[in-house]
């Protein structure tokens, strides 16, 4: 199974985001080392929660940082930036480190309403025209002349470059059957609000057509997950994401506490019932559980490739969560 990591640049209780995109670079140029397949940086906005606002610009750092793994973006939210900046920006990427870039795209705002009003400088954002923006910056990327009338008088430069992988995310499956007509990867984000089905994943393969910018169908799958050298340590780092998401719930983002802070967190009942139903998204648990678990899971939807994002507080147990899955899995 092939290995991947994403990441949010986490800005954990008591730490800065500038520590929080140090951290990013380390868990980098861990993965690089131990040999997982790529690994996405996410695009948040609006948030004390996370640092990482501006996946591209990490990933160009991340890229001259790393040697073997492919850097990308998980994705970059399209709806802020118009379809010639994308293009220019994931070429420059790959004409640095050709053949290692991801060009992962989102069709979500990646914040609130107050981050999306400003981001579309105080005008109304564009949020029904995703594919069409979409399918232009792919035919931009391609050295093409696109059918968009805005675009057809330009190009967009570097040219002739060795492409980025293109991929598109999606967290309900609307977006599967796009991903494959368009000829890209799909990345599902599990993570998110769980509702993978063999259904979802069959109808990307099946309307798949190849492209110049993915060859055959290639889907990845986005899991949350804390793991330890024992369940109750597992446990243990896994409670603060556990708040974190009920808050997340509750419409609050806030910074990931202590694990000793979560032992005194008041949880009622209801609280307790939604964290174990939260257990079919957080995957909790020795590595060696949480790895047959995903192989079952990989057996059940055939997917290519799980992705892991784990947000321990302590960056030494974040990093030890990729180390151990490394050892079971790679």
């Amino acid at each position: 199974m092939k290995l991947s990591v994403l990441d949010q640049a986490p800005i954990t209780a008591g730490n800065t985001a500038a520590d929080a995109l140090k951290k990013a670079e380390e868990l980098a140029l861990l993965a690089d080392e131990l040999g997982y397949h790529r690994m996405w940086m996410a695009e948040h906005h609006g948030t004390g929660a996370f640092a990482s606002s501006a996946p591209e610009v990490i990933a160009a750092h991340l890229a001259a940082k790393t040697q073997k793994l492919r850097i990308g973006t998980g994705g970059v939210m399209m709806m802020h930036y118009s379809a010639l900046k994308l293009a220019e920006v994931f070429k420059t990427l790959s004409a640095f480190s050709p053949g290692r870039i991801d060009f992962g795209v989102g069709r979500a705002p990646g914040g609130d309403n107050y981050a999306m009003h400003a981001l579309s400088e105080g005008r109304p954002p564009m949020v029904n025209n995703m594919y069409e923006k979409l399918g232009t910056a792919l035919q931009l990327l391609n050295d093409e002349v696109p059918e968009d009338s805005v675009y057809n008088k330009t190009i967009a430069t570097p040219s002739n470059i060795v492409l980025p992988e293109a991929w598109l995310l999606g967290s309900t499956g609307n977006s599967a059957i796009q991903a494959g007509k368009m000829g890209l990867g799909y990345s599902f984000a599990q993570f998110f609000q769980g509702g993978m089905t063999p259904a979802i994943l069959n109808a990307y393969r099946t309307n798949f057509k190849p492209s110049a910018l993915m060859e055959k169908p290639e889907i990845n799958v986005t899991y949350l997950v804390t793991v330890a050298e024992t369940k109750e340590e597992a446990e243990f780092e896994a409670l603060p994401q556990d708040i974190s998401r009920l808050s997340l719930m509750k419409g609050q983002i806030r910074q990931l506490m202590t694990p000793e802070e979560a032992q005194n967190y008041p949880l009622s009942e209801m609280d307790r019932m939604m964290i174990q139903e939260n257990r079919k998204i957080h995957l909790v648990g020795s590595a060696k559980e949480v790895a047959t678990t995903l192989q079952e899971e990989q057996a059940h939807y055939g997917f290519d490739e799980a992705m892991i994002c784990s947000i321990p507080h302590s960056q030494q147990k974040r990093l030890d969560v990729y180390r151990l899955l490394a050892k079971e899995l790679l």
